[in-house]
């Protein structure tokens, strides 16, 4: 009985990882099941610079794909994968804000606050990591309250 019991623990608690990893992959800006659009998530901290990551060097976390410059840089990633994934699913941290939309972002245009990565949509005529400088004090909690209750 005790065995029975444990087996469904198991399987309740297995059905439950799957759905939260199924979620995160529905809500993550994902192109083919990669995050960033293939960007390395640590060079940006290591380097201050946005770099484009290698198939070779390549880690999921809970369904979400992320490409690495280095196989240093996916070491530190694996150890806290949290510290380096981006802000909001890697969808623009101005637009999650101002609008509550998920848009998409040049893996470019970016900033670290706080010890975390927001990217930023920016075309030829709209940078809004520009907006959001003037504003990050509004828009920062406004997006973190849209973010979360996206996974409600």
């Amino acid at each position: 009985m005790k065995s029975i019991v444990i087996a469904i623990i198991a399987t309740v608690f297995a059905l439950h990882v799957q759905s939260q990893t199924d979620t995160r992959i529905k809500q993550f800006n994902l192109e083919k099941g990669v995050a960033i659009q293939g960007y390395d998530p640590v060079a940006y901290f290591t380097q201050n610079k946005a770099v484009k990551g290698n198939k070779q060097f390549t880690e999921t976390v809970e369904g979400v794909t992320y490409h690495f410059s280095s196989a240093a840089n996916k070491e530190l990633f694996v150890k806290d994968p949290k510290k380096y994934e981006p802000q909001y699913g890697g969808w623009c941290a101005y637009a999650m804000g101002a609008t509550n939309e998920k848009v998409e972002i040049d893996p470019e245009t970016f900033k670290i606050v706080g010890g975390k990565l927001y990217l930023f949509y920016h075309s030829w005529v709209n940078n809004t990591l520009t907006k959001w400088n003037k504003d990050e004090a509004t828009l920062k909690p406004k997006a973190d309250a849209n973010w979360t209750a996206k996974f409600k």
